[in-house]
């Protein structure tokens, strides 16, 4: 009898720890619940040149349009990969960003992520031009870390409106 007292209160004691420390942990999970998402869908008539020159690995991802709650205000922005580093571009406030790849998770071809990234790093631009140019919106920056002015060429969704 006393052995199973003993067992009773030492299961209880260890049960205490557990009990103030999952509070806390579903506060923080539903928390980034709550945060909103986004998801990047691939465009594939994007072009992107560095240098006038196209890199070797790149690719050009914007939030997919058919997420009513978030596309209006993430329809400013980019997200490109060039080599093994991903950026963000926020095309109305003219701002590029790193963002680690740890805070995109791939969904098959795509990416999800936060809007914004917490951990998205601030990177200096100048020289930001945004260009209707017929088919496609032209996009150029200096990325002041790497001194090289970048280029993005967005096409336009096609007009599959009637002509009459």
């Amino acid at each position: 009898m006393a052995h199973r007292l003993v067992r009773l209160v030492a299961l209880t004691l260890l049960s205490v720890p557990v009990l103030k420390v999952n509070p806390a942990a579903s506060q923080a999970s539903s928390s980034s619940d709550s945060a909103e998402r986004l998801h990047w869908k691939a465009l594939d008539q994007a072009q992107v040149k560095l240098d006038d020159k196209t890199p070797l690995a790149w690719n050009v991802y914007q939030p997919d349009k058919k997420d009513k709650k978030n596309a209006k205000k993430a329809s400013n922005l980019v997200l490109l990969l060039l080599g093994h580093r991903y950026l963000m571009l926020d095309l109305e406030g003219r701002l590029a960003y790193e963002v680690p790849r740890g805070s995109l998770q791939v969904r098959g071809a795509d990416f999800e992520s936060e809007d914004p990234p917490s951990d998205a790093r601030l990177i200096p631009s100048a020289d930001w031009t945004l260009r209707d140019v017929g088919p496609a919106e032209l996009i150029r920056l200096t990325l002041e870390d790497y001194g090289r002015a970048l280029q993005v060429s967005l096409p336009h969704p096609p007009d599959l409106r009637p002509f009459y």
